[in-house]
């Protein structure tokens, strides 16, 4: 499962498991946001919580712009995912329906004018692994470490209260793990 960063009444903030990444970090990382409840399509979201999404994944965009050194001239992909799950191999095998099935996720990733991966070359489309690659296309990506990810939430946290106007409480509280340095949700033991 995803290492949950971040979370909030419009969604969450998701860290990719290990090889899981679309993107390495130092090519600009990558981070997933998941609206507040499974929907197979955007336009399954009521209007409040459309907007709220829409918050979310724009404060955490322009805290990736704004706290990541790799990102400097660089720019973000925004990609709308869930097809994976509908492939014919994926569990359960066979056809699916999408309304059953998909679960709507949005992927930020980051686009370095100094991106070495030929996948990910700056100013051209990212490439993705087909279903069958999806284990091994990946492996070698390194995720965004601690550091970075602590400062991209703190970021996104000041960004949703000063410019988005969302209120305190709509927001959980975080903290940095104290063994494995990442940002978790929940108050810190005393």
């Amino acid at each position: 499962m995803a290492m949950t960063l971040f979370s909030c009444r419009a969604g969450r903030l998701t860290l990719p498991e290990p090889g899981f990444a679309l993107v390495s970090r130092e090519d600009g990382g990558n981070l997933v946001v998941w609206p507040a409840r499974p929907v197979w399509e955007r336009s399954e979201l009521t209007a409040a919580e459309l907007a709220g999404w829409s918050y979310l994944v724009a404060a955490v965009g322009h805290a990736m712009l704004t706290v990541l050194p790799q990102l400097e001239g660089g720019c973000l992909n925004y990609w709308e995912a869930g097809n994976w799950a509908l492939n014919d191999a994926a569990d359960p095998p066979g056809r699916k329906d999408p309304r059953r099935h998909r679960n709507v996720h949005l992927h930020l990733l980051g686009r370095s004018p100094t991106a070495t991966a030929p996948t990910h070359r700056f100013g051209e489309a990212p490439v993705f692994p087909q279903f069958a690659e999806r284990l091994t296309w990946s492996a070698g990506f390194g995720r965004l470490e601690p550091a970075e990810c602590v400062a991209i939430v703190t970021e996104t946290e000041r960004r949703l209260r000063e410019y988005y106007q969302v209120p305190a409480a709509d927001l959980s509280p975080w903290h940095p793990c104290p063994k494995c340095g990442y940002p978790i949700v929940g108050n810190a033991a005393s």
